[in-house]
């Protein structure tokens, strides 16, 4: 195993150095990880490849941090280290910031006997920009399963063997998958490759989350393979669900549904455009004893068409959960998600039952809880309702964020109760 030795005066002075703007110090100071292309002042010293390591100095000379350097964004330093000691060549910084992420869920009980999938690794907040590990049945202490990789920056795959390394000598898993994103790499100047995939052909993910059972198959492509950050509210919704009529807009593999399923609600319709995620959504509710009874039902449709033939058809719930994927991308696209955001409320505000809760989420940063409040009241409003907020959900304690980086708080979600005006 690589070890971290400690940097030579010598080895430091010949790295590029990265000098900031004054003005622009205080965030990095107080914990942001990011160093945007406007914060520079200039570039001394060899010049760098992407991927290589920097020091990044305030207008005093003062060292704020060392991170890798990204030519092609608009981030052009990450910072993973805030002094001079590890050898960020050498695996070791790896193995103590993974064995770190692994205390910190054994801290929130994660995993245990009725979860064992859950996110081990959550990139700045665990202070490895662009590396993101999901763990697929594991056991208790964390070790063996699956782990789904993305490692989605130059500098990380330049280091491949020794992040392999790191995750073998933590986590031990019986394979890793690489699930890097083709546009991640591509926006990095990265070619994909295999060398991040251990072990045998996986063709199943099987973990599960809260005493329900889940198998995804790996060719359903969507992240790592499952939301593990809305747990909260799957366990929300099944608490919220006995004897009531549940509607799960944009459900993928039915995980909200089958959890209202077991939380004895009166009927569950799960509508998703895939026909591939409602086949393993259907597979994993026979597969929890879910699927034979007529608890819940899978059905293909666009929800925006699907909402407002509901409601002419006379269709009533109880509880409506409108969990859209990823709407602003980029904060261009933020405007134009709000209008769809606002949108959807009001073409589900009519298969609502006067009284019946409505719950509204966002994955997009660019659209956080104020933004989402406000497409609640006016699509609410349009369709004659009025919209109470009740509590306020967000990305679960497996995907931490420093204090310094509000950037990384990406996910919202809103319950309100939906009254006649």
């Amino acid at each position: 195993m690589t070890t971290n030795a400690p940097r030579t005066n010598e080895s430091a002075r010949n790295r590029t150095i990265v000098h900031l703007r004054p003005g622009h110090v205080q965030p990095i100071w107080a914990g942001h990880p990011w160093v945007y292309a406007q914060a520079i002042a200039r570039v001394e010293g060899p010049t760098p490849s992407p991927g290589d390591e920097v020091r990044v100095l305030d207008p005093q000379g003062r060292l704020l941090g060392r991170g890798f350097w990204s030519p092609r964004q608009a981030i052009p330093v990450r910072l993973v280290a805030r002094d001079e000691d590890a050898d960020l060549d050498a695996s070791g910084w790896l193995i103590e910031r993974l064995r770190a992420a692994t205390a910190r869920r054994r801290a929130i009980g994660l995993p245990d006997a009725s979860t064992n999938g859950y996110r081990l690794m959550h990139a700045e907040g665990d202070e490895v920009p662009g590396l993101v590990i999901d763990r697929f049945g594991t056991d208790e202490q964390g070790r063996g399963g699956v782990a789904v990789v993305q490692a989605g920056t130059a500098a990380l795959r330049r280091r491949a063997t020794q992040l392999i390394e790191a995750i073998e000598a933590v986590l031990a898993p019986e394979a890793i998958l690489d699930r890097t994103p083709a546009s991640v790499a591509k926006g990095e100047g990265f070619d994909l490759d295999d060398r991040l995939n251990r072990g045998g052909p996986i063709s199943v993910l099987s973990f599960r989350e809260r005493d329900l059972a889940f198998e995804i198959p790996t060719d359903l492509a969507q992240k790592t393979g499952f939301y593990f950050d809305q747990r909260g509210l799957r366990a929300r919704v099944e608490a919220l669900a006995k004897g009531r009529r549940v509607l799960d807009a944009y459900c993928y593999v039915g995980a909200i549904a089958l959890g209202a399923a077991r939380g004895g609600a009166a009927s569950v319709v799960g509508v998703d455009d895939s026909l591939r995620a409602l086949e393993v959504a259907a597979a994993c509710a026979r597969l929890n004893g879910l699927g034979g009874r007529g608890e819940v039902r899978f059905e293909r449709a666009d929800v925006r068409q699907d909402l407002p033939k509901r409601a002419a058809a006379g269709e009533r719930f109880d509880l409506v959960v409108l969990d859209p994927p990823k709407l602003a991308p980029k904060r261009g696209d933020r405007d134009a998600a709000i209008t769809y955001q606002t949108r959807l409320v009001e073409q589900a505000a009519p298969v609502l039952e006067d009284g019946g809760i409505m719950v509204v989420c966002s994955c997009s940063t660019a659209i956080g809880p104020a933004e989402l409040a406000r497409s609640l009241a006016i699509g609410a409003r349009r369709a004659g309702r009025s919209a109470t907020v009740l509590e306020r959900l967000g990305q679960g304690g497996d995907h931490p964020v420093p204090a310094a980086f509000p950037e990384g708080i990406y996910l919202s979600t809103l319950i309100a109760e939906l009254g006649r005006r």
